[in-house]
């Protein structure tokens, strides 16, 4: 029996060997790898990586050119014979030059009438609207103008609007894929974000446009006083009043301090009573 098995033994090893080495030889198939998953719907990470970076996965916004944006601003304080038919002047000058006024406000003062107003004329135009504005006045005691660069501002406006309307592209086409009402409803919560930023940037590059190619001016309008007022009875009043309350005020204002620092005084007053009375008893 022991004989028998140390035959069987090898027998069986190598015919399992040799079984083995066919199968391989002949290629035994395996089991097959999982399908990869549908890309008819958008991948979703994308989408979020593009509704958090601003631009589409992928894609590098495109270099973009335009001219420069310069805001100007000026102001100018000018005295006028007639304040009235200056702001008339200073609307037909507006007018004139293609810009518009903005506001405009007249007031009374013990100087005498005064009167602000605020013109937009075309940029290219400003120079020749301040000749003019100097053009109306007696004197003009003070001017300034300054202008400020927002071409880097509007260029950053211009690319992030770009990268959102693709962004909303992205959306748009992932809206018609949706299968399901909870797949719709965050699109379109995802959409109404975006448009909402859309619409903001726009308004700002609607305004820098706006500024850019129509320079503000800030005008202030008064006449010039006269060396003697009309006198008038109540004014006079009111400021006798006034000097009256005044000087009441400075004396009641005496007393207190005297009343405060009579500790001081009154000692020293008793001290120098007795020194004279000594003085003169003597």
């Amino acid at each position: 029996m022991n004989n028998q098995l140390k035959f069987s033994i090898p027998l069986v090893l190598i015919l399992a060997l040799t079984l083995t080495t066919a199968c391989a030889s002949a290629g035994v198939p395996s089991m097959p790898a999982p399908s990869a998953p549908s890309t008819e719907w958008v991948d979703q990470a994308a989408v979020e990586r593009v509704a958090e970076e601003g631009y589409p996965a992928g894609e590098k916004t495109a270099d973009i050119d335009t001219e420069r944006k310069i805001v100007k601003n000026g102001r100018i304080n000018l005295e006028v014979e007639s304040v009235v038919d200056a702001m008339d002047e200073i609307a037909g000058i507006a007018d004139e030059l293609g810009g518009y006024v903005v506001s405009s406000d007249k007031y009374e003062t013990d100087e005498g009438l005064s009167a602000n107003m605020n013109i937009r004329v075309p940029v290219d135009r400003f120079d020749q609207a301040f000749d003019r504005l100097r053009q109306l006045a007696i004197d003009v005691p003070y001017e300034s103008t300054d202008s400020i660069d927002v071409t880097e501002e509007y260029v950053d406006l211009q690319a992030r609007l770009h990268n959102l309307e693709a962004t909303e592209d992205q959306y748009l086409a992932l809206l018609e894929r949706a299968e399901s009402v909870e797949d719709t409803i965050q699109v379109w919560r995802e959409l109404s974000n975006i448009r909402e930023q859309i619409e903001r940037i726009q308004g700002r590059m609607k305004y820098l446009e706006r500024t850019s190619d129509m320079a503000f001016i800030r005008i202030s309008l008064s006449e010039p006083g006269e060396l003697a007022g009309p006198w008038r009875p109540s004014s006079a009043l009111r400021s006798a009043i006034g000097g009256l309350i005044t000087f009441i005020r400075g004396l009641a204002t005496g007393l207190i301090w005297v009343g405060v620092f009579c500790w001081i005084w009154i000692p020293a007053l008793v001290f120098y009573l007795r020194r004279r009375r000594k003085a003169k008893g003597d």
